[in-house]
């Protein structure tokens, strides 16, 4: 495959013909060094295999922490017409509605005197369940009615539990539902495999973080989003678990027996699709966006547990006053009006960055912009950001969502002693909970790219611009 030719200093492209079948180019945010961390990998590949779609128009996107994934990369973009356009399941990807959730504390991390971090720390660890599949099941939420949670999201917690709150769901993207989910498009082995898994964080790269505000870059945006220097947050990353993992999985087999019948051809039958307009296209955007109403309930359910220990360790007072910043999906496909035409946009490990007055954002936001938070590595700094009109001209309204692995699990694994790790991060200052040592050698910070240069690329693109810095002080892994 030919090299990457720069478009300007923060964008690259790959031109049509790059691979056959290309409709448009293929374009990723990057450096030099980010680009040769990126070329390590199949991710550009696949993104060039992204253009082949039909309807796909303008270009395949990429973000600077673009990594290899299933059929689509991992930080890919992909914008297809809703009238003549398709819609992937890989586009999306299995963890439907990965996203995240920041809490404000109105706590200073002057306040953790003596052993009261370590403490917090561990009663955040002993009422978030972690791991996969069984021990989930076993501890999820109780009481909670799945079709309804599937139907309207945080919403039935609310209604049904009294968990949350209408503040919640007003900073809650799309309000914490979306439209058109239908309980009976989700089949019952999906059901099965998210039963009792509310209120449960998962493995892998699903994490709970406690941090502090270190630095303010945007006051005016700071102020708005009512973060202040010095001030405990919590960053909650979690997603729809197997739930969303069996839709993708059911929808993928579906639509792959179905291409010849739509005459559709792909390098790449990971990419398997199907026409919006087509029964199995409605089918999967029922089942999707159930699932992802089931995520936004995980999350809501999970900044419960939270201030359920902030509670236990520093006083009721301290666990009301956290409130939700926002909470954004990072793994969606939405129908949105981009350059005067509705287009079914597929974000995969990306996230929203809607400008300042965009009609989607609270009124509160308005003038800051929407929130955006970029997560680095448990050893890193994270960032909170606010979206800007560059994304709306160049990125259909997106940015990226973390720092981008740039080792696989398999190679760290063999590089990283976890043993070893977790004594640097407790020397570091970071108090660390983890579901096995496997798994946190796993996301080893040496894992990832460089979130800074990754922040700074999307905000010289001028996808979204930096507000507040975020240092862990204590994190809990999957």
């Amino acid at each position: 495959m030919s090299e990457p030719e720069r478009v300007d200093d923060e964008l690259w492209e790959l031109p049509v013909g790059t691979v056959p079948g290309m409709r448009v180019p293929a374009r990723v945010f990057a450096d030099p060094e980010l680009l040769a961390a990126i070329e390590q990998d199949r991710s550009l590949e696949q993104l060039a295999n992204v253009a082949t779609l039909p309807g796909i128009v303008d270009a395949a996107l990429a973000m600077p922490d673009i990594h290899q994934g299933y059929g689509f990369p991992v930080g890919g973009v992909a914008a297809t017409s809703a009238d003549e356009g398709v819609i992937s399941p890989g586009g999306v990807g299995y963890d439907i509605n990965c996203g995240v959730r920041l809490l404000a504390l109105q706590v200073e991390y002057d306040e953790l005197v003596g052993d009261r971090r370590e403490r917090l720390v561990h009663e955040l660890s002993r009422r978030i369940p972690v791991g996969a599949g069984g021990q989930g099941a076993r501890e999820g939420l109780r009481g909670a009615n799945l079709e309804r949670v599937l139907s309207l999201g945080p919403r039935a917690l609310l209604e049904d539990l009294g968990i949350g709150s209408e503040q919640e769901l007003h900073f809650t993207e799309s309000g914490g539902c979306l439209e058109g989910a239908d309980p009976a498009a989700v089949s019952p082995r999906a059901r099965e495999r998210g039963a009792g898994q509310i209120g449960t964080l998962g493995s892998g790269n699903h994490f709970l973080e406690l941090q502090r505000v270190e630095a303010i870059y945007e006051a005016e945006a700071a102020e708005a989003f009512g973060l202040r220097l010095g001030q405990l947050t919590v960053l909650i990353h979690s997603g729809s678990r197997g739930l969303g993992h069996q839709v993708c999985t059911d929808f993928v087999k579906r639509m792959d027996a179905r291409l010849n019948h739509y005459g559709i051809e792909l390098p790449d039958r990971q990419l398997s699709c199907a026409p919006i307009s087509s029964p199995e296209g409605q089918d999967y955007l029922r089942a999707m966006a159930a699932a992802a109403n089931f995520a936004w309930a995980n999350r809501a359910a999970l900044a419960h547990r939270v201030r359920e220990a902030v509670a236990s360790v520093l006083g009721k007072p301290a666990a009301q006053g956290a409130r939700t910043i926002y909470d954004v999906a990072h793994n969606v496909a939405k129908l949105e009006a981009h350059g005067g035409r509705t287009v079914c946009v597929h974000r995969k490990g990306a996230t929203r960055a809607f400008p300042p007055d965009h009609p989607e954002i609270p009124p509160e936001y308005a003038r800051a912009g929407q929130p955006v938070f970029i997560p680095g590595s448990m050893g890193t700094a994270s960032y909170v950001l606010a979206g800007r009109a560059g994304a709306m001209a160049r990125s259909f309204g997106t940015t990226c969502h973390g720092a981008g692995r740039r080792m696989s699990r398999t190679a760290v694994r063999k590089a990283v002693d976890p043993a070893q790790l977790r004594r640097r991060l407790e020397a570091a200052g970071i108090v660390v909970r983890a579901g096995s040592a496997r798994g946190l050698a796993e996301e080893a910070p040496e894992a990832y790219k460089d979130v800074e240069r990754v922040v700074e690329i999307v905000q010289a693109a001028g996808l979204a611009e930096k507000v507040v810095r975020l240092r862990p002080i204590g994190v809990i892994k999957g």
